[in-house]
């Protein structure tokens, strides 16, 4: 691949792994109260490695016709460029081509020992084949037969891995490392996959119904993220995560941290009640803030530590006001 086409493919990457988040984040990914249950998985985790150290997914289709995403909108106008460029590279639209994704990083060890955070993306929804084939081979990309599945594959460059796609079955495609994407043809013809991870699979079983989630191994990403020496040292030790979220008109969800014990459990709650208290102390000044303070739950027993938000419809119009105003020209006097 051509660094263009490199760039482009990263940013396609974070554009569908980054929009996983809640908040503001969830203008670019959609939620649906039917994206997942307790009693029912993704079927494209088979795809995912075992030893991936996060996995999160969300509907990207049915966040295009919810309340928050037009609201978003009208108050936070976006270029689109992104997106549009997204498009022109691979023939993919984000908005109407993509149902649902799933995002994974996986933990692998480069022949120097180093842990690098490896990343992947498989998303449902419809694709033309051919448009994204020829769009891409436009730009750099070899397209090839890897264990009859197609693959468009770039060659690595500078000692970087390079960016793959394939496409593993009707309406699914995979994005990520070319490594990672062979391993997902691999997985798919059999194997163990990350459903043999009781870590992880343990806590997708116990999230609360929403409309995306994410769980992963808080201690191996803070790792990968060279965290500054003085904020990973005071960190309490934290081994595990879970968030799930739902989005419609406003934006409800919650997040569990499982700590490595008891004690580096309360240290993790007073560091958030701490938090908590200068927040109400700041809301004096944004009192339309107050209540989602107030909707900030801090619960949890043991290991476990569990903090629960509510961001209603009016906050999204008080942030999207606070935008328009620093936007505004200056008065000419």
């Amino acid at each position: 691949m051509t660094t263009k086409t490199r760039y482009f493919a990263i940013v396609s990457l974070l554009v569908l792994t980054v929009g996983l988040g809640t908040g503001l984040l969830a203008y670019y990914v959609g939620f649906s109260t039917s994206a997942f249950s307790r009693d029912q998985q993704p079927d494209e985790l088979k795809f995912v490695p075992p030893n991936a150290t996060l996995v999160a997914y969300a509907e990207v289709r049915q966040i295009m016709t919810s309340p928050l995403r037009q609201k978003l909108r009208t108050l936070i106008p976006d270029s689109g460029h992104g997106q549009q460029d997204f498009e022109t590279q691979t023939g993919i639209n984000i908005e109407t081509d993509i149902d649902h994704v799933l995002a994974t990083i996986t933990e692998q060890r480069d022949p120097s020992g180093r842990l690098p955070g490896t990343a992947m993306v498989l998303a449902r929804g419809r694709f033309d084949v051919v448009k994204i084939e020829g769009l891409m081979r436009e730009h750099g990309g070899q397209v090839l037969d890897y264990k009859g599945t197609r693959m468009i594959d770039g060659d690595q460059a500078q000692g970087r891995p390079s960016l793959s796609l394939a496409f593993l079955e009707p309406g699914l495609i995979v994005v990520g490392s070319s490594n990672l994407v062979r391993m997902a043809v691999d997985l798919g013809q059999g194997g163990a996959n990350v459903t043999s991870n009781s870590d992880l699979m343990n806590l997708i079983r116990d999230l609360d119904s929403g409309n995306a989630w994410a769980v992963g191994r808080f201690d191996v990403l803070a790792s990968q993220a060279q965290l500054p020496s003085g904020v990973s040292q005071n960190l309490p030790a934290i081994s595990l995560f879970s968030a799930s979220a739902n989005i419609d008109s406003g934006v409800s969800g919650i997040v569990r941290a499982e700590a490595r014990d008891e004690q580096a459990a309360n240290s993790l709650r007073d560091v958030i009640r701490g938090v908590m208290a200068l927040a109400k102390l700041q809301s004096n000044a944004y009192p339309q803030f107050q209540g989602v303070l107030n909707s900030l739950q801090l619960g949890g027993t043991g290991k476990t530590v569990a903090l629960s938000f509510d961001l209603p419809s009016e906050v999204f119009d008080v942030i999207g006001s606070r935008n328009s105003s620093r936007q505004s020209p200056a008065p000419v006097r």
